[in-house]
Order: structure tokens, then sequence, then C-alpha cells
């Protein structure tokens, strides 16, 4: 009986369709108390400027596997700062928005981090991609600031690390991954 639950459970995902998402993360160090939080899209929430004040290091996933009609400029990986024309993306947004703290920790994805748009021009350029029930706000305070890092995992090209020192209005980033396995197109 336990093996025919464990295989349906295992059908139902499958069934549906699949597109790239944040995994998990983890808060590995910080002067706060926080922990990885991964928001669902499906209930309408604000992000920016002092709507979550607290230590807890963010992620939600925005438009699945939507085919480039256009290359897009990112600051970190790319080929030559850019995801290519034709290149099949998975959109995310990562961000701390605490009052004073430092964070260092990863993000986890389920496809390889194509890219991330850490400025206020690269997300500015790549809003298209949000496409969700979330408000956007103080958007031209997004991005990192000075002493603020991100890096891809060079061993696990799935981890996003990252380290901040966040106060008003926070640390704002859009990662873009490849395509899920078996993923719709869009």
């Amino acid at each position: 009986m336990i093996r025919h639950i464990a295989l349906a459970a295992l059908m139902v995902p499958l069934a549906a369709p699949a597109s790239a998402f944040v995994i998990d993360g983890e808060i590995l160090r910080q002067n706060g108390n926080g922990q990885f939080v991964k928001i669902e899209t499906e209930t309408p929430f604000a992000v920016g400027n002092d709507t979550f004040d607290d230590d807890n290091l963010y992620a939600f996933d925005e438009d699945q596997n939507i085919t480039l009609s256009e290359p897009i400029r990112v600051d970190i990986g790319g080929e030559a700062g850019f995801i290519q024309q034709g290149t099949v993306v998975a959109s995310h947004y990562v961000f701390f928005d605490s009052l004073a703290g430092i964070q260092h920790g990863y993000v986890y994805f389920d496809a390889p981090i194509l890219g991330v748009a850490a400025f206020q021009d690269t997300m500015f350029a790549t809003d298209f991609l949000a496409n969700t029930s979330v408000t956007y706000i103080s958007m031209e305070l997004r991005g990192l600031e000075e002493g603020d890092h991100v890096w891809i995992d060079e061993d696990d090209p799935n981890r996003l690390w990252v380290y901040w020192a966040g106060s008003s209005p926070g640390d704002y980033i859009r990662v873009f991954t490849a395509q899920s396995p078996g993923g719709l197109l869009m």
C-alpha cells in the first residue's frame, strides 16, 4: 500500500506543467534571526521599500519558460553579459528587506542559473518577465548597493550565493534560470 501511495505522489507533479522553480535556500550567517522563505504568488502581495522589514531571505518565481525574442543584458553570468535571443528562461525574484542587517546564504533552483539582473537598469529592462500578481513598489530603489555581493556557485550552477548588507529599502535582484526539463514553452 505504501508503495502505491508513493508512486501516486510522484505521478501528480509530473502531470502538471513543469517550470523552473526556487527549490530551497538557507541563511548561513547573519546578525538577525531570519530564515529562507519561498513566497507563492497565487495570493497578491507587494514587494519593495519596507514591505517586509525583517531578517528573512525571500525568493519567488516570476514568469516561467519564456523564449526570449531579443537578448537581455545581465550583470552576472550570461555570455559576454547577455542571455541570447531564442534562449528559454525562467525568471525569479530574490530579496532581503531588513531593517538593518548582514546576511550570507544561498538560494537553490531546479535549473542552472544563466544570469542575474542586479542593478536598476537591468531590472527595469527585464520587468517584462515578472508577470505575477505581485505589486513591485519603489522600483527605482531596486538592485544591489556597494558592498553587496551575489555569485553563481562555480561547482553547482543551480545555487546562487548572496552576501548582503540590507537596510531600507533592501536588496532586490532578478535571477534567470534555464528551462526545466519538461517545462512548457511560452
